[in-house]
């Protein structure tokens, strides 16, 4: 069987690498398939033929499958999506991994997910959606401070503001009905501010079976202790120990079931990955938001962890046959990822910087993915503003992070920087149990 992945960052590179090792590509006995990527990246165009291919046009895609026999398509971020390329290619016949235009607004639009949560039931703050800017300060006066104030559309894990003063709100709702986020600035959703520690809880399901799939912990803000702006994330670790087994149990029962079924009911099943964002309030766990497709560093310290093959996994939820399957399995192990972000980032990154030395970082015995990278006359450098996901094993998330930071500084790229305390808050339970 042939694959086509869909997507260029880090959380690609890890899908590809992980896919490479499917049996559907190298089935015994017979012909080995072919694992293509669309746009791919250096790292991955290391385990795939990377091609050119405009995934906004769903016929150039659909006719690429067809010319190259694709049995499976992996679609790795959301934007395609929301766009509807599932919907498009399942409409040819092509198996897909990915959830339906209409499904995939539980990421597409953070109002649409409130409501589906008010609908099912499951816990999550209280909110207020609001089209317009006086209808969005008018219900700032139902809310205590701080509040939440978040652009309903994607826009790139950067659309949300935690206000800390009536003010701060009020230039946040001005802002993102001023363009600040472009279109997904086009209404807004308010929300209660919830206290505790976030995590992350992954499932695969097909509309009917779910299958769990691990948890994560990751750190959104740019500096160290958890100061600065947002960002797509600086680095992450699984599994999260927070999430212990009776807190997933809550979570597989509360949130992500009710969500499968009301999904199902509103006529748009979803088949896909659902990558719930929780926080563990002293009520239990709630949810601050979906995502439609793996998180990214999420995804790498997954890939790193996952024992069963994740082309069957994929293949299986694609084809509405994941009840044959077993329950996947992961190392007890924790893995860890540093995100090696460009200077500047999040702002504007310094495009162009050499990077060296990843073959010595990877000989300390971990994997190195490539998020924002580029080859310039035969030289790496950097081309984004999240650049390396450099990830490492361990017994613990102290040896993990250890191992991880060996080989960060391993590695050769003067123009780029990370956070040197990724894992922080389970590194500080550990050396008190």
């Amino acid at each position: 069987m042939n694959f086509l992945l869909i997507g260029s960052g880090g959380r690609e590179h890890a899908l590809a690498w992980k896919l490479a090792q499917s049996r559907l590509l190298h089935p015994e006995g017979r012909e080995a398939g072919k694992l293509y990527a669309a746009p791919g990246n250096p790292g991955i165009a290391e385990l795939a033929e990377c091609v050119k291919l405009d995934v906004t046009d769903h016929d150039a895609v659909i006719a690429f499958c067809n010319d190259h026999n694709i049995g499976l398509v992996v679609v790795g971020p959301e934007a395609p999506l929301v766009d509807g390329l599932a919907d498009s290619l399942r409409g040819a016949g092509i198996a897909v991994f990915g959830p339906s235009k209409e499904a995939a607004q539980l990421e597409g639009s953070k109002g649409f997910t409130k409501d589906m949560c008010t609908r099912a039931g499951i816990p999550t703050a209280a909110y207020a959606r609001c089209d317009d800017e006086a209808s969005a300060m008018a219900a700032l006066a139902d809310f205590p401070i701080p509040v939440v104030v978040k652009a309903d559309g994607l826009a790139a894990g950067k659309g949300v503001i935690i206000a800390e003063t009536l003010e701060q709100a009020q230039e946040a709702i001005r802002d993102i009905f001023g363009g600040m986020f472009g279109a997904a600035g086009a209404s807004v959703v308010i929300e209660e501010f919830m206290t505790g520690e976030e995590a992350s809880y992954f499932a695969i399901t097909d509309g009917a079976t779910i299958m769990p799939f691990g948890s994560a912990q990751d750190h959104k803000r740019v500096g160290e202790g958890d100061t600065g702006p947002n960002t797509g994330g600086m680095g992450a670790y699984s599994p999260a120990p927070v999430l212990t087994p009776m807190l997933r149990g809550q979570v597989l029962e509360r949130i992500i079931a009710p969500t499968v079924r009301q999904m199902a009911e509103d006529g748009m099943p979803y088949r896909g990955v659902l990558y719930a964002g929780l926080m563990l309030t002293d009520e239990g766990p709630k949810l601050i938001e979906y995502n439609c497709r793996f998180g990214d560093p999420e995804c790498q310290v997954l890939m790193m962890r996952l024992e069963d093959d994740l082309g069957e996994i994929l293949y299986a939820c694609a084809t509405n046959s994941l009840a044959k399957l077993r329950a996947a399995r992961f190392a007890d192990q924790t893995a860890l990822t540093v995100v090696m972000a460009a200077n500047g980032y999040p702002g504007t990154p310094e495009k162009g910087g050499a990077i060296n030395a990843l073959d010595a970082a990877e000989a300390e015995g971990g994997k190195v993915f490539h998020a924002g990278t580029a080859m310039n006359d035969g030289q790496l450098v950097a081309n984004g503003g999240r650049v390396l996901n450099v990830t490492a094993t361990g017994e613990s998330v102290s040896e993990a992070q250890a191992a991880a930071y060996a080989m960060v500084d391993a590695i050769d790229f003067p123009t780029g920087f990370c956070r040197r305390d990724i894992g922080w808050r389970e590194v500080e339970r550990e050396k008190t149990n």
